[in-house]
């Protein structure tokens, strides 16, 4: 098999690595660009705060909810305060009825007619976490402060450190992959180039993988823990499949570039059988030309009798080993 055969080992691998590639420039993408539809839809987590603008719940809903879910850290009458201050003339401004969260920031936008349409998007930020009270200018509040449930600082403080934890993560599976591209050419010459792409592409993975898994736990707990408190403010939490299907198809390309390449060090060496190197393996060595022997030396033929001088032996035939050397003129003989 030569180099045509180890292109054709290596071609898979590679779209794969491309594949995942573009998977984590599609996560990256998501929440970048409110024009666009198919980036906006990409997030990891949507907050719905439709209920909590329009203020509709009463006291006795929100004692309701509260006791629903066993909340204790507040009571109906501070949730009622906090809704209504962000429902608010003055709040009305800065909340909006959803905000979608991604790696680099965050959208938002209104509902209308039940569709979520996106109206601005942040700036994109490198180790990007939503920070509620900030977005919504509330964050030197006091009283809003007073009247948030007492572990919110600290489920916020968690979320910030696996935040920064989840983007960095994320930025080096990237460079890991394309760094896997690039040395991915040198497969093509030999296994050791596919060797050291392999390396590169077991890297790659776990960081992609490190990156899915976190994002992944940490929004299913931060929606299953904060959310059901957030539920009694009128305010939804919802998981975005988009998202998390494009993340998690990274890290099976990823898994599954990582096995051919794996199988590319093992096989498809790329070496020539003709190569001139190779041409004297397997040759049997021969006896030099003009090289003869007579055939009744080997015992292939009998020996022919002829008419000689000598006196015949007793059994009237020549031993093998004994027979006369000039014989005949005409003796047999056999190439060697």
């Amino acid at each position: 098999m030569g180099k045509g055969g180890r292109i054709a080992c290596i071609i898979t691998p590679y779209l794969l690595t491309i594949a995942t590639l573009i998977c984590i420039i599609i996560v990256g993408l998501g929440c970048t660009k409110a024009s666009s539809s198919t980036l906006s839809n990409l997030y990891f987590l949507r907050i719905d705060l439709s209920n909590l603008t329009n203020g509709t719940d009463t006291t006795s809903e929100i004692e309701n909810l509260l006791e629903e879910f066993g909340i204790t850290s507040v009571n109906a009458s501070e949730v009622e305060d906090l809704v209504q201050q962000l429902a608010s003339n003055e709040a009305d401004s800065l909340v909006k009825e959803f905000y979608d969260i991604g790696l680099w920031g965050y959208c938002d936008g209104d509902i209308r007619d039940g569709d979520f349409e996106t109206t601005h998007c942040s700036k994109p930020k490198s180790e990007f976490y939503f920070d509620p009270l900030s977005v919504w200018g509330l964050d030197n509040s006091t009283a809003v402060k007073d009247e948030l449930p007492s572990d919110y600082n600290k489920d916020m403080k968690i979320y910030k450190a696996v935040s920064k934890w989840m983007f960095i993560a994320y930025i080096i599976a990237f460079i890991l992959t394309i760094v896997e591209l690039l040395v991915g050419f040198f497969a093509i010459c030999s296994r050791w180039g596919s060797c050291v792409t392999t390396l590169f592409a077991f890297a790659a993975l776990i960081f992609t993988a490190a990156a899915s898994i976190t994002a992944t736990v940490l929004f299913v707990v931060f929606r299953s823990t904060l959310g059901n408190t957030l539920k009694a403010y009128g305010i939804k939490l919802s998981l975005g499949k988009n998202m998390f299907a494009t993340t998690w198809l990274a890290v099976a390309f990823s898994l599954a570039a990582t096995f051919f390449w794996v199988f590319s060090v093992c096989c498809c060496s790329g070496r020539s059988p003709y190569n001139h190197k190779n041409r004297n393996r397997g040759l049997i060595a021969e006896k030099a030309p003009y090289t003869y022997e007579p055939i009744g030396a080997t015992g292939a033929l009998p020996p022919q009798q002829h008419h000689t001088s000598y006196p015949p032996p007793p059994n009237n035939s020549y031993p093998m080993t004994h027979q006369p050397q000039h014989a005949s003129p005409y003796e047999p003989f056999r190439h060697s």
